[in-house]
């Protein structure tokens, strides 16, 4: 934190300096600027049973349409963000926070005839911070059983990624690196 109080305070020195002497200071364009880094959330689906594909194609959904954040499944011996679970109830998420918490993969829904590639989907969506929307269409990922057993649509829309983006976009971080360089244009 010092040093980077330290690199502004220069800049900004160097930069009114430059200028009291006939020169104009400009940040040059960093040529080793990183992407920004999306958050890793890990997810644990070893007690996911016969869920374990979908559950793996609806992380794969998300992370096919957010940026801001990646679903990786953990690494053994790993703790991971989320544990997916299958029970015989009804699907649902319990969250302990952004990114974190407990997904169960219900059969009661499957029996019902409900997509479990769209209940993955929907399950991880609240984990990313989504709240049901209900009632929806079935365009709505986050509109769940509202949209009926026919909807098999295990995609955001636009609004839904628009949302996980903005909750996880706090998450991204450029990655340290050497201040930007200040080229002297007389």
């Amino acid at each position: 934190m010092y040093s980077r109080m330290f690199v502004h305070g220069f800049t900004a020195a160097l930069t009114v300096a430059l200028t009291l002497a006939g020169g104009q200071a400009y940040a040059a364009p960093d040529s080793g600027d990183q992407l920004l880094a999306a958050r890793v959330v890990t997810y644990d689906a070893s007690a996911s049973a016969e869920f374990r594909a979908a559950v793996d194609r609806g992380a794969a959904i998300w992370n096919e349409s957010v940026d801001a954040v990646e679903l990786r499944p953990a690494a053994t011996g790993q703790r991971a963000n989320i544990r997916i679970l299958a029970d015989n109830g009804w699907p649902r998420a319990l969250t302990t926070s952004l990114g974190n918490g407990t997904v169960y993969i219900g059969r009661e829904a499957v029996n019902e005839g409900y997509d479990t590639v769209r209940i993955s989907a929907h399950e991880l969506g609240h984990i990313l911070g989504l709240p049901d929307r209900k009632p929806g269409p079935c365009t709505s990922l986050m509109s769940g059983s509202s949209a009926g057993v026919s909807c098999t649509n295990p995609y955001p829309n636009t609004a839904e990624k628009s949302e996980v983006e903005g909750n996880f976009g706090a998450a991204l971080t450029r990655p340290a690196s050497a201040p930007r360089t200040l080229e002297i244009v007389d």
